[in-house]
C-alpha cells in the first residue's frame, strides 16, 4: 500500500497500519487502487482478484471512507464500502436460495474474522446468461455479486479484520475451501516494499 497521507488524522493512520498488516491467502491478489475522492476526506480502496487457468473466477473491492466529523447516514466516522463478484456453475447461480446464502456468507465472514459492524445493509444479485444465435456455442454461466456497506464497530486499529471478512468472502463466492482458524498464511514479499 502507498505511503500514509501526512494529512490524515491518526485514526485514519491507526486504520491503514492495520490494513497492511493483514496477511491475504496466497491464491488472492490484493493491491491498493485509486480510492473515490469526494465521499470522505479520507480514503483508501483496495482490489482482489483470484485466477486460475488464466480465467477470473472472482474480484472485488474494498474501500474505507473516513470523515473525523462522522456522518449521520454512517453513525460513526468510517464507512466499509465492499464488492464481490463471482463466476458460479449453472446450477448453483439458478437456485434461488443463493442471495440469501451469499448474505450469509458476508455475515459469516463478519463475525468469523471478529469484525463487529453497525448500518450493515447490502444487495445480492444472482446473474445468468445464455447466448443465442451464431454465440450459441457458448456454455450458460452464472455470476453472484455482493455488493455491502457497514460501519466498523472496533477501534479504527482493528479495520483490518474487516479486510480480512472482505477476502474471506471473497474466497468463499470462489469456491475456495476455508482455512482453518490458527493456519498462518504465508505471504510472499510484495515489490517494492
Amino acid at each position: 500500500m502507498a505511503g500514509v497521507d501526512v494529512e490524515a488524522p491518526g485514526d485514519f493512520s491507526s486504520a491503514l497500519a492495520s490494513l497492511r498488516a493483514v496477511r491475504y491467502r496466497p491464491e488472492l491478489c490484493v493491491e491498493e487502487s485509486p480510492a473515490p475522492q469526494r465521499l470522505a476526506p479520507h480514503a483508501v480502496a483496495l482490489t482482489a482478484e483470484f485466477v486460475e487457468d488464466d480465467e477470473e473466477l472472482a474480484s472485488g473491492r474494498f474501500v474505507v471512507l473516513h470523515n473525523p466529523e462522522g456522518v449521520e447516514a454512517w453513525e460513526g466516522t468510517f464507512r466499509v464500502v465492499t464488492f464481490v463478484k463471482a463466476v458460479l456453475e449453472p446450477d448453483l447461480a439458478a437456485d434461488p436460495l443463493l442471495t440469501g446464502v451469499a448474505w450469509a456468507w458476508l455475515q459469516e465472514a463478519l463475525e468469523a474474522c471478529e469484525a463487529p459492524v453497525t448500518a450493515l445493509g447490502g444487495t445480492v444479485t444472482r446473474v445468468m446468461s445464455e447466448a443465442f444465435g451464431s454465440l450459441g456455442e457458448r456454455d450458460v454461466t452464472g455470476q453472484v455479486e455482493v455488493r455491502a456497506s457497514w460501519t466498523p464497530a472496533g477501534p479504527p486499529d482493528e479495520l483490518g479484520q474487516h479486510a480480512d471478512a472482505w477476502a474471506t468472502l471473497l474466497a468463499q463466492a470462489a469456491g475456495l475451501l476455508p482455512l482453518p482458524r490458527g493456519v498462518a498464511v504465508l505471504t510472499p514479499p510484495r515489490r517494492g516494499s
